[in-house]
């Protein structure tokens, strides 16, 4: 991780207000993805976290989590898996092993689901995404996974410390970094 590629998440990251009647703000990440030193960076960035634990596969959860994952695999020399939501589309015509995801920072109960056949038993599991607020994805990878899995690499970390270490949760920035 380098300061400048902070630097440039924090440019590239905005605050946005929904309306009028919005209580809060919502995060626009958009320009991390439009930057291209920023897609250069964040695969490599995220992997040296794990690095040392030689993960054999990444998984990410959908929607930005497809994107950032095959960044990370691809830094690491490994394969990348996809994390489903139930019920986003219709069933995938595979055998896929499900894991319930604790309440998620909107407090709804989701669960998360990947092909059977790509994680195997001999695998060690990163998993990636944008963002944890409450590590609700990550726990329920985790629970998934078991012993396989090795933590958790993200852009922005806002879980309280006990579940950070709990949950082997790596960031490049904190909720802080990007305070309103």
């Amino acid at each position: 991780m380098t300061v400048d590629l902070r630097d440039l998440l924090r440019s590239e990251f905005r605050w946005t207000n929904p309306g009028p009647d919005s209580e809060y703000l919502v995060s626009d990440r958009s320009g991390w993805w439009r930057e291209p030193r920023i897609l250069e960076g964040l695969g490599p960035a995220l992997g040296d976290f794990f690095r040392a634990d030689r993960p054999t596969v990444v998984v990410a959860p959908e929607v930005t989590g497809f994107m950032l994952g095959p960044l990370v695999a691809r830094a690491l020399g490994v394969g990348f898996v996809e994390a489903y939501r139930a019920g986003a589309r219709r069933p995938i015509a595979e055998p896929m092993i499900w894991t319930e995801v604790p309440a998620d920072h909107r407090g709804e109960t989701q669960h998360l689901g990947v092909r059977s056949r790509l994680v195997g038993d001999d695998d060690r599991v990163l998993v990636v995404d944008d963002w944890a607020a409450t590590g609700a994805q990550a726990r329920g990878l985790r629970n998934l996974f078991g012993s396989r899995y090795l933590g958790t690499a993200v852009i922005v970390d806002e879980c309280p410390p006990t579940v950070t270490a709990e949950l082997r949760i790596r960031s490049l920035l904190s909720g802080a970094d990007l305070d309103p």
